[in-house]
């Protein structure tokens, strides 16, 4: 397949900003417009082309979950978010892949979903403290990830 004419943007474009690589995943720190208001998004997205959980293997599912709790636990340990939201949709870009998104309860959407509505005006402050520490938080994430290599 020629990546560079792939339908499938997951195909095409790495997703995001490229942290870490292993064998059969990699994780991006999501970038753009639709993360402005949450900054500290994340993706494990399956280096395959392949649109459904259950289109993976026993062994591939648990190397997935592997990759998304230690991100998470490196999320956490970074940023002491209020909650790490984790979700699997795929319904625009059907190729599979997790969100790992640290959320805060000051943050415009809080409680309610991170695609939701606003709630409340962005802080700029809080948002501007919290895009400061991502490139600590993505080198946690990448320490935290290398045992996962082989």
């Amino acid at each position: 397949m020629n990546l560079a004419t792939a339908p499938c943007a997951l195909c095409r474009d790495d997703g995001g900003l490229p942290l870490w690589r292993g064998a059969g995943w990699r994780v991006v720190r999501a970038l753009g417009e639709e993360v402005a208001a949450a900054p500290a998004w994340y993706r494990v997205i399956c280096a395959d082309h392949v649109a459904e959980w259950s289109d993976l293997d026993a062994a591939a599912q648990a190397r997935a979950m592997a990759i998304v709790t230690a991100l998470e636990r490196a999320l956490r340990a970074a940023l002491a978010p209020t909650k790490v939201n984790l979700a699997s949709l795929g319904n625009v870009v059907p190729h599979l892949h997790w969100h790992v998104v640290a959320r805060f309860d000051w943050d415009s959407r809080f409680p309610a979903p991170v695609w939701a509505p606003p709630q409340r005006g962005d802080d700029p402050l809080r948002l501007a403290a919290l895009r400061a520490q991502l490139p600590a938080c993505d080198a946690a994430i990448v320490q935290a990830l290398t045992p996962l290599l082989s």
